[in-house]
């Protein structure tokens, strides 16, 4: 018999008599799934796509700089998706499948509690990574490959970026506050407008315009900076004005709820890792077999798969809403319906992505550079791992759902199989053969294992026990 997720925390942030929820909250327990699924993606998606496309505007111009420069945001771009996927994915997750489990539940007090935990776990992850990039950014990029000038360049773009983390931190988790009570249009608006005016503004920090310098990499790093700062004030005078139906107010800091919060956010962050891992592993195993010019071009043709990410977070995350609010609710057979067509979804979505970089990667790559070394290697990958971009849709999909369960255990497993194989499997491929293609085999290979991994647990039911 199914029975709903509870929250360990509740006791402490209950009201004495739950009240009616509202029209928000009642048509996402009620209305037709697929329809509804698609009005609160569509504004995710754009979200997720102008902040990706924020590190994708950065390495247009930072390009411009030479293959060095490119290079260097190769190596600086795992770390910088790294802070977007662990703020508004992982724990981001974790914050609106709290929200809407406790609005589902007619919980406004729990809700209310949850805006002030949501921002102080942020803000910590957020100076956390900060120092820890700052003080050992030379040793991860090192790691990764980095020598010469393009891990000097990355030190410069990074430490800049990092000294501005906890924004990233904070933005994310109020618009993942936002998302949490359904309201998708808002962070969208907000995020689309800033990627809008990081267009011009990015140049003129890089390149200088009359009376204001050129920065260089560094430019990109500050325009970064302001970008995320404009973003976190928005939304935190939405939430502050009372409008948000999780309203801010002023209480005590509690490790229960904090606790449960992190909980869900560090399985979930585990997702996040893997997928850094591989792409960061496989950095490594490129540069050991072809140099700085291979490196430019799989950096650059991973990028795509790094997109897809935010296109499925565009759909995932109201899937995180819809599944903890139907949970809440005690609605579970609605939440399997949902999760199911999310996946469906998301693999028509990256799939389409996929096929068109495997039969056209030069209109991806010529964006960034002319290269041909460049060219060659990011053109292999697109063509041998982009056909399977779908199951990587369906996989992190499947994820999202699980988060608004609050139980992680089948995602994360998927993962750990995930970067075994691909890491694992992609260091004995190129031992074997010295082609860096045996190793873009091995990853599409991961992909298959892990969604269908994450697939099998859902229709089973393996994913609620």
């Amino acid at each position: 018999m199914y029975r709903a997720p509870t929250d360990e925390a509740a006791p402490a942030v209950q009201n004495p008599a739950p009240p009616a929820a509202d029209a928000r909250t009642r048509r996402l327990v009620e209305a037709p799934i697929v329809p509804l699924l698609i009005k609160l993606a569509w504004p995710n998606v754009l979200i997720m796509l102008a902040q990706a496309s924020a590190g994708l505007i950065e390495t247009f111009f930072v390009a411009k700089l030479g293959t060095a420069a490119l290079a260097a945001m190769a190596l600086v771009f795992p770390a910088v998706m790294l802070m977007t996927t662990l703020s508004a994915g992982a724990l981001g997750g974790s914050i609106s499948s709290a929200v809407a489990r406790a609005l589902g539940s007619g919980r406004q007090a729990a809700a209310d509690a949850l805006v002030l935990h949501a921002l102080a776990v942020s803000l910590a992850f957020g100076f956390a990574f900060a120092a820890l990039f700052l003080l050992f950014g030379r040793q991860i990029y090192g790691a990764m490959g980095g020598s010469g000038p393009e891990l000097e360049a990355a030190l410069i773009y990074s430490n800049i970026v990092f000294l501005g983390t906890p924004l990233t931190w904070a933005m994310n988790g109020l618009a993942s506050v936002v998302r949490g009570t359904g309201n998708m249009l808002l962070p969208a608006f907000v995020i689309c407008v800033g990627v809008a005016l990081l267009v011009p503004i990015s140049p003129l920090l890089i390149f200088g315009f009359g009376p204001i310098p050129g920065f260089g990499i560094a430019g990109g790093g500050l325009a970064l900076i302001a970008y995320y700062l404009g973003g976190t004030l928005v939304l935190a005078a939405y939430i502050l004005s009372g409008r948000n139906p999780a309203r801010f107010r002023w209480v005590r800091l509690d490790w229960r709820v904090i606790g449960s919060v992190m909980r869900v956010g560090a399985l979930s962050s585990l997702q996040s890792l893997q997928t850094n891992v591989i792409v960061g592993g496989a950095t490594a195993l490129v540069a050991l077999q072809g140099g700085v010019d291979a490196v430019a071009g799989f950096g650059t043709g991973v990028r795509l798969e790094y997109l897809l990410i935010p296109l499925i977070f565009g759909i995932g995350a109201p899937m995180v809403a819809l599944v903890g609010t139907n949970l809440g609710a005690g609605r579970g057979d609605r939440a399997l319906h949902i999760a199911l067509a999310g996946a469906g979804l998301a693999f028509v979505v990256t799939e389409t992505v996929g096929l068109a970089a495997a039969f056209f990667p030069e209109a991806w790559l010529s964006l960034f550079s002319a290269e041909p070394a460049m060219v060659a290697t990011g053109s292999a990958y697109l063509r041998i791992v982009g056909p399977f971009y779908g199951f990587f849709g369906i996989g992190l999909a499947l994820y999202f759902a699980a988060q608004g369960t609050g139980r992680l255990f089948w995602p994360v497993v998927a993962g750990f199989l995930r970067v075994a194989i691909a890491l694992g499997g992609g260091l004995i491929a190129l031992r074997l053969t010295g082609s860096i293609e045996a190793l873009f085999a091995a990853l599409s290979v991961a992909l298959i294992v892990y969604a269908a991994t994450v697939l099998t647990a859902v229709k089973t039911g393996a994913w609620l026990r």
